[in-house]
């Protein structure tokens, strides 16, 4: 594969002092904007605690210019972008991803409600409620325990050791005093010199400049404020919290006096410590069968200081063996330290680095150059690192361990091979032909080192969980590796199917899969060894739950223990050869096109190109159950299109587009139900339809579902009143976002694959296009009378039983399914 040019790039300080770093990359259909402000939760006075993450929120209220369905979130959605904000210890972020044709008008918005915030009280006491429910949320959630657990350690007076989140108690609107602060607050640190903004895109730098220099002038003016510096990680510790749980083990390690390149110098040594290769620290716990997952990371890190934390996710034999997983990972530390330059590293780094910009997003890219990390580990990168290894010992534990026995354990450890899948894999010498069961399609552009592949066996998944656990691990490592060389690989299930998703940079696809196909079909024998242990799932919060659930409910499907299903080779290869398989390539230049169709002759079960079917009819409503483990309320409501036309679809996309703004001002911003609120299109097996999700602390499931109803019977009227130049205007964006030659490669094959899935042709795209610019007012209405009467059926997640008795209920799913 041929390198790609590198992104040209610029760092300018405009000349009212904000710092602007530009970088044109010409693949990309899309533009994004990364404002980070050197202010974050711990620069805020001591007796409001929660006022930066507050202020935060208050940006988002609008401006006297830019307010409601005109403000920024509005405009982002409403041109299919993604926007959010982060707050953190000494830092606060705010970041977009639009099309090209919007991110004027985006990036225009953000500086508008940096620099001029409306900030009403009546307006801050209704966001407080929000931040509220958002803290309520956060107190119950086990990772929030966790986190206290892992900082209880720290000197009582180090700020990490405190409540940042904010609630309704310590954020007193009303008081003279809070507001002077909140705006005290706002002058000192929201102003140019603490801000940085980065901006990547496929326009020009001079183009970018441009913009940059326009809407700058929104913002307030000022010099560098200076933040205060925290006093010692380790000294007196507060009052102890009990570790709540077993099943995760962490190293803690508290560092001072780190040098400058520490956080790049983490990254490297994180990348090695998870490397899942035969002599690595991850292989070996593995082997022996006493972790499932291990992760270093950045906890914390201002100034000189970090906390590093070296986490490992058990199975429940390493519950009971943590000193020993505590030897082998100082073990290999040392081992590690000891080749000191990790010369061949720092190339397999740069390259590793290099690729995953190759396929990075828009936003994904933002987010990187605002830091400004190279991608070859720098001279400084290098000697921090020397420092770090040696702070990295049992003596620096925020939690020390218990000495156990000691064990030999010299002679096991080799350093992570070079990646295959990063250089050039060889391609047949002769063209090979296309197999019967794929279809190939073009992507967005012919010169695109991009590309997407799907493929399909329908095997009666539901009923073979257990094989299809044991084939997950088979392809784990494989799965790592491709993550490295730029290609996402997801095994995934759904209803009767197994799915094989690779995406990514197009050259290593090919060999990938051959990998893949020969894992699936004979997994190795420690594979085995293995089958029929279900490992524990992650607790999410009730909302993701029922996101995770959507899928396979919305096809009747509803998982139910096997414990009786035959977990053995030969039931695998039964199951291989009564299977039968068809896929999608987006993307793929005619070279690689050939060593794909070559690895696809080893692609088990057989090709059938016809494995499409149509939906059954839905009608009425159907409540599916869905036991969580928290006290919040969470519902989430499934409205399929009444048929798979094309037209049909185009008007129920348009209708997703104009109800998303109004639903969450509604929800969330008039009715306080909580914070996560939202509605857009969903996609399952080629099937299309929309989704309302909201979940609260406090409101019962019938009430939600009340408002969601009534929010739903008033699209009629919503859609009635739109103007008729505001509904062409949404159209043609619509319209145009759905322009094959404006799509990023991905979006663009996920999307090209659910209309495979409802059996459309090559030309979906573009018929989904003239479906939109031929939609008529009378089209969208009646789309919205179709979704308000249920004529496509209605599909209800929710976290309790069904509240009307209209609602029959689901087939019910086994506990802990």
């Amino acid at each position: 594969m041929p390198h790609p040019s590198l992104p040209a790039a610029e760092h300018v300080v405009l000349d009212n002092g904000l710092h602007v770093r530009l970088h044109h990359e010409p693949r990309l259909k899309r533009a994004a904007a990364f404002m980070r402000v050197a202010a974050g939760s711990h620069d805020v006075p001591a007796a409001w605690p929660g006022l930066a993450h507050f202020l935060e929120h208050l940006f988002f209220l609008g401006t006297e210019r830019h307010s409601g369905d005109h403000g920024l979130m509005a405009f982002v959605q409403n041109h299919g972008g993604q926007i959010n904000a982060s707050t953190r210890e000494r830092c606060t972020d705010y970041f977009f991803e639009v099309p090209v044709s919007a991110f004027a008008g985006a990036l225009e918005r953000l500086c508008d409600m940096l620099g001029h915030p409306r900030m009403t009280q009546a307006e801050q006491l209704r966001e407080r409620e929000v931040l509220h429910a958002e803290f309520v949320a956060w107190s119950r959630d086990p990772e929030a325990r966790h986190q206290q657990w892992l900082t209880s350690a720290l000197d009582a007076e180090h700020p990490l050791r405190a409540f940042h989140a904010g609630n309704r108690y310590s954020l007193p609107v009303p008081r003279d005093s809070f507001q002077q602060d909140l705006r005290s607050f706002y002058r000192r640190f929201y102003q140019t010199g603490q801000m940085t903004l980065c901006l990547v895109g496929p326009q020009p730098l001079e183009q970018l400049r441009a913009m940059a220099e326009k809407v700058a002038g929104a913002l307030r003016p000022g010099d560098t404020a200076e933040q205060l510096a925290p006093p010692p990680l380790v000294g007196t510790p507060g009052e102890a919290v009990e570790r709540a749980d077993s099943s995760r083990f962490n190293l803690l390690f508290a560092c001072e006096n780190l040098p400058r390149g520490a956080t790049q110098a983490l990254e490297f040594l994180g990348t090695w410590l998870g490397a899942s290769q035969h002599g690595g620290l991850l292989a070996e716990l593995r082997r022996r069968q006493l972790v499932q997952s291990l992760e270093l990371s950045t906890f914390y890190s201002f100034a000189d200081q970090a906390l590093i934390n070296i986490e490992f996710k058990l199975t429940p034999a390493g519950e009971t063996a943590t000193a020993l997983i505590s030897q082998l990972c100082f073990d290999w530390l040392e081992f590690f330290q000891a080749h000191d330059d990790w010369q061949g590293l720092r190339e397999e780094f740069r390259l590793l680095n290099e690729r995953r910009l190759q396929v990075a997003s828009a936003l994904e890219l933002a987010r990187h150059h605002s830091d400004e990390t190279p991608c070859e580990l720098s001279r400084q990168a290098v000697q921090a690192l020397r420092e770090v290894l040696e702070q990295l010992r049992p003596e620096h534990l925020l939690h020390p361990m218990e000495a156990g026995p000691e064990r030999d354990l010299a002679g096991r450890w080799r350093l992570p091979p070079r990646n295959r899948f990063l250089r050039p894999s060889r391609r047949p010498d002769h063209p090979v032909a296309d197999p019967q069961g794929l279809a190939y399609w073009h992507g967005a552009s012919a010169h695109s080192h991009e590309a997407a592949l799907h493929l399909r066996w329908r095997v009666n998944a539901s009923r073979h969980q257990g094989l299809f656990r044991t084939l997950q691990d088979s392809l784990r490592k494989l799965t790592e590796e491709a993550r490295q060389a730029g290609v996402q690989m997801v095994f995934s299930s759904l209803g009767d199917d197994w799915q094989l998703k690779l995406s990514g940079v197009q050259a290593p696809i090919p060999a990938l899969l051959e990998q893949a196909l020969e894992l699936l079909a004979i997994p190795a024998p420690e594979v085995w060894h293995q089958a029929g242990q279900e490992p524990p799932s992650a607790t999410l919060t009730p909302i993701k739950e029922l996101l995770k659930r959507l899928p396979d409910h919305s096809l009747g499907y509803f998982h139910s223990r096997t414990s009786d299903e035959d977990l053995r080779p030969l039931a695998l290869q039964k199951l291989w050869g009564a299977a039968r398989w068809d896929g999608l390539a987006v993307g793929m230049d005619d070279g690689e096109r050939s060593a794909l169709n070559n690895a696809l002759r080893k692609m088990p079960g057989t090709a059938s190109p016809h494995l499409a079917q149509p939906h059954p009819a839905h009608s009425g409503r159907s409540w599916s159950h869905v036991p969580c483990q928290s006290s919040e309320h969470a519902l989430l409501l499934f409205c399929p299109v009444p048929s798979q036309s094309i037209a049909d679809e185009a008007a129920w996309r348009l209708l997703a587009q104009l109800c998303q703004t109004p639903f969450y001002q509604r929800l969330r911003g008039e009715l306080q139900l909580g914070y996560a609120v939202f509605s857009g299109l969903r996609q399952v097996a080629g099937r299309t339809g929309l989704v309302f999700g909201v979940q609260s602390p406090h409101a019962p499931l019938a009430d939600i579902l009340g408002h969601v109803q009534t929010f739903i019977e008033t699209l009629p009227t919503l859609v009635e009143a739109c103007k008729p130049a505001a509904l062409d205007t949404q159209r043609e964006e619509l319209a145009n976002r759905h322009e094959r030659s404006q799509m990023d490669l991905l979006p663009l094959a996920d999307l090209l694959w659910q209309a495979c899935q409802a059996g459309h042709g090559a030309d979906y795209l573009a018929a989904l296009q003239r479906a939109v610019r031929e939609l008529r007012p009378s089209d969208l209405q009646q789309a919205a009378q179709q979704l308000a009467s249920g004529t496509g059926g209605w599909l209800c997640l929710a976290t309790g039983p069904a509240v009307e008795p209209a609602w029959l209920p689901a087939q019910r799913s086994l506990p802990g399914r």
